[in-house]
C-alpha cells in the first residue's frame, strides 16, 4: 500500500500545483485587452522583479488629486532579451511618463503597461509585437 500512496500523491501535487502557473501568463485574465488607455504622470517606483515587473505612477485626477497606479509588465529576463533594464526606469523616478496599455477589469487603479515614452523621448514597447497575450 506504501509504494501505491507515494506515486498518487506525488502524482496529484505534480498536476494541481502546476495550474496556477498556466492561469498566471494570460494578461487578459486579469486586465481588459479590448479597451486601450493612455495616461501621462509621475513615475514614483520601480519593481524589477520576477515574476513581472511592475511601475509605479501619480496620474492627476480630474479633481486635481494624485492617483498611484500600478502597471505590471514582462519578467525582467524578457526585457533583458529585448534591450531593456531596470536602471533605464529608475533614472526616470520622479519624471512625467505616458502610459499605454489596459486597465484591470475590476476597475481599479491597475493595469498591464504595453508602452511607456519617458519625457527625453525614447520609449520601450513592453510586449512581444508578434503575440497576442505575451510576454510570456
Amino acid at each position: 500500500m506504501k509504494r501505491f500512496t507515494f506515486p498518487v500523491i506525488f502524482a496529484f501535487i505534480a498536476l494541481f500545483g502546476s495550474m496556477p502557473a498556466w492561469a498566471h501568463h494570460s494578461p487578459s485574465s486579469i486586465f481588459d485587452m479590448t479597451k486601450k488607455l493612455t495616461f501621462t504622470g509621475t513615475l514614483t517606483q520601480v519593481e524589477w522583479v520576477n515574476p513581472h515587473i511592475a511601475i509605479y505612477v501619480d496620474i492627476k485626477k480630474q479633481d486635481g488629486t494624485n492617483e498611484n497606479w500600478k502597471f505590471e509588465s514582462a519578467p525582467p529576463s524578457w526585457l533583458r532579451r529585448v534591450g531593456i533594464n531596470s536602471a533605464d526606469f529608475k533614472k526616470q523616478i520622479g519624471q512625467a511618463i505616458t502610459i499605454e496599455g489596459n486597465r484591470a477589469k475590476d476597475g481599479t487603479a491597475y493595469g498591464f503597461l504595453q508602452k511607456v515614452t519617458f519625457a527625453n523621448g525614447n520609449s520601450y514597447e513592453m510586449v512581444n509585437p508578434n503575440a497576442i497575450d505575451s510576454p510570456q
